[in-house]
């Protein structure tokens, strides 16, 4: 039978099963990628497996779900509104089905699914859409066909009307564009910043995405170039703000997280102050994502129990710091410095002095995730040196620690 006719008997509806009891026979791979949508429908779902994954049994211990340790037998379907079997056993599977036509509960047979009352669309979710595709039991076609559709959707390929009538977002987006390659911006923020009709950008956000909004986007700089000109944060609320009440979608693209010295809170309050509505979209923190595309795990088992980011901005011993340089020192795991580059020496004596070890491993990473990244591997002592010697400029992270020694051989995604 083709493809076509068997989509054709399939008839697709949204089952409401909220408080409903759901059983599910087997407790492997498949169980565990079927009850977390069940879950999240809000289903009472029991499964009735001798053995589960790790995961399922996670899922139990935590109450989400209620787990008989046990095989199926005969009776079990009473009271359920929906099954799906999907043990390694064709046998226990046809005698699932077999009770479900019994008592007139739709079931979805994992192992042979043209054998079930039911079957399973490929699903996703966009802004609050519930996108399900059948392919007449080509499990892969509806996946890609799935899968081509919310790219779609999140790229505005495919218009979503009612978002359009209901005028997108109110107010402004505070969206976090991830450590520079504009690949590792959030699923969220590349969807708000594909609807905007203002963004305001700084000067490390994701540049490459610029290129990609629609002409009638307007797009205003508010690059903050390491000690150099600056636009004034007051301004920027200023712009936010009036954009906003004026009826446009404001997107605040900014490098990194917001809220990991990005000044991304101060903004919300100018808003909030305002009267204007905010959604907060958090990005890839620099922090973290560039040691890892660099080869290096901020922490690993056995080598480092804490992990500290510190903001560079003032030196250690300008009377505005707050940051406590002597306590800094005693710590044995790793220190992430930003936007430390042109203090780096008085930071390096700063943790000697303290009692950090002279030859501590230090990596500094310059225009990390960028086809222009710069890497120099140094120690304390040295790095100030090696940073000057290297030609080394801002944006740049540095990573001190012994977690650095760990990974010598870059591994860049």
């Amino acid at each position: 039978m083709s493809a076509e006719a068997n989509t054709e008997q399939h008839y697709l509806a949204g089952l409401d099963l909220v408080g409903r009891r759901v059983v599910v026979v087997g407790g492997g791979t498949v169980a565990q990628r079927r009850l977390p949508r069940l879950v999240g429908a809000g289903a009472a779902v029991e499964v009735i497996s001798p053995e589960v994954t790790p995961s399922v049994q996670s899922m139990a211990e935590a109450g989400e779900i209620s787990w008989r340790e046990r095989r199926y037998a005969d009776g079990d379907l009473d009271g359920a509104w929906y099954a799906l079997t999907c043990t390694s056993d064709r046998e226990v599977n046809a005698a699932v089905a077999q009770e479900a036509r019994q008592r007139r509960v739709f079931c979805v047979r994992a192992d042979a699914g043209a054998q079930g009352s039911a079957v399973t669309p490929a699903v996703g979710e966009h802004d609050g859409l519930l996108v399900g595709v059948l392919a007449g039991g080509a499990p892969r076609r509806s996946a890609a066909v799935r899968d081509g559709l919310l790219d779609a959707l999140r790229e505005g390929i495919v218009a979503d009307q009612q978002a359009e009538a209901d005028g997108v977002l109110p107010g402004v987006a505070l969206v976090g564009g991830g450590p520079g390659d504009p690949e590792l911006i959030t699923v969220r923020g590349r969807r708000l910043l594909a609807r905007a009709d203002v963004v305001v950008a700084d000067r490390l956000a994701p540049r490459e995405l610029l290129d990609e909004l629609p002409p009638q986007v307007e797009v205003i700089d508010a690059a903050k170039i390491p000690y150099g000109r600056a636009a004034s944060q007051d301004v920027i609320n200023s712009v936010l703000v009036d954009r906003a009440l004026a009826g446009k979608f404001v997107v605040r693209l900014k490098g990194g997280d917001s809220y990991v010295f990005g000044r991304g809170y101060e903004e919300l309050l100018a808003c909030v102050e305002a009267g204007v509505p905010v959604t907060v979209v958090p990005g890839v923190s620099s922090a973290f994502a560039v040691p890892a595309v660099a080869g290096v795990p901020v922490t690993h088992r056995g080598v480092a129990h804490e992990v500290v980011v510190v903001s560079g901005h003032v030196g250690p011993d300008d009377e505005r710091s707050l940051v406590d340089w002597s306590a800094l020192a005693k710590l044995r795991g790793t220190i992430v410095l930003l936007m430390a580059l042109q203090r780096i020496k008085a930071f390096a004596e700063a943790l000697v002095r303290g009692g950090r070890p002279a030859d501590t491993p230090v990596l500094v990473v310059a225009d990390g995730t960028m086809r222009t990244e710069h890497a120099v591997r140094s120690t304390l002592d040295k790095v100030a040196v090696a940073v000057v010697e290297q030609g080394i400029r801002p944006p740049a992270i540095v990573i001190i620690g012994p977690v650095v020694a760990v990974g010598d051989a870059p591994a860049h995604g």
